[in-house]
């Protein structure tokens, strides 16, 4: 992780994959993620109107296909803003409408059991 000040947020094992913890460090509102064992950060700010952004619904979207059918998928990966719906890849921060938008996101360590931002 580079130079910034690397923060604990919790024991490892208190994140299960799935779930989410959103932590104040230094100032900043920031969710950490657990999806399928990896650990992702993201500030809690929507670059759409600032909206609570790691508050909102994780779930999957539509996928492009070949046909005209409609495909379920990256089930868990994809974060709602809780304003406006827009769609967030938890592991880059990129919206999935306009991938020049993102959401700042921070490196995360797991190091002695315990997960750590650098902010």
């Amino acid at each position: 992780m580079g130079g910034e000040p690397r923060h604990v947020v919790c024991a490892a094992a208190d994140l299960r994959p799935g779930e989410r913890r959103i932590v104040r460090v230094r100032g900043r509102s920031i969710g950490v993620f657990n999806v399928d064992g990896h650990y992702y950060a993201l500030q809690n700010g929507c670059p759409h109107r600032g909206g609570p952004l790691c508050e909102g619904r994780v779930g999957g979207t539509t996928l492009p296909t070949r046909d005209q059918a409609f495909a379920y998928g990256q089930d868990g990966r994809i974060l709602r803003c809780a304003w406006h719906g827009w769609e967030f890849d938890i592991a880059t921060g990129r919206a999935l409408a306009d991938p020049a938008v993102s959401a700042r996101t921070y490196p995360v360590a797991v190091e002695d059991g315990n997960i750590l931002i650098s902010v």
